[in-house]
């Protein structure tokens, strides 16, 4: 069974810096894009971070210089480097990533659990 697992969440003061990852296991043919969402209570859920299978990255405007999207593609993993924390990048941060399973030929949109991030002021 293909899934997508978060880690790295915790609460930091802000100003301070946390690490996500999310690892993909599973029989898996290909990864395309990954990317990374948060959530608020009570809000839509939006797109933080973005990245290629072939590097090219993407972000909100609202953590641009301050997040770094990357990924190992040996280890099937996505990171999220997050420095200069403010106490409105408090969310859950959710995994995404396009994926071909080796069961199926055609690619699927997978979502994790997610990872609660608190930024205390």
């Amino acid at each position: 069974q293909v899934q997508l697992v978060e880690s790295g969440g915790g609460l930091v003061q802000a100003g301070g810096s946390l690490r996500l990852s999310c690892a993909a296991s599973g029989s898996i043919f290909s990864i395309n894009a990954m990317r990374w969402y948060r959530q608020v209570p009570g809000k839509q859920r939006e797109l933080v971070a973005g990245i290629t299978s072939g590097g090219s990255t993407n972000y909100a405007d609202s953590v641009k210089g301050r997040f770094t999207i990357s990924r190992d593609n040996a280890k099937n993993t996505v990171y999220l480097q997050m420095n200069s924390l403010e106490p409105e990048d408090t969310a859950v941060y959710y995994c995404n990533a396009d994926m071909v399973p080796r069961s199926s030929p055609y690619g699927m949109d997978y979502w994790g659990k997610g990872t609660l991030v608190t930024v205390s002021s």
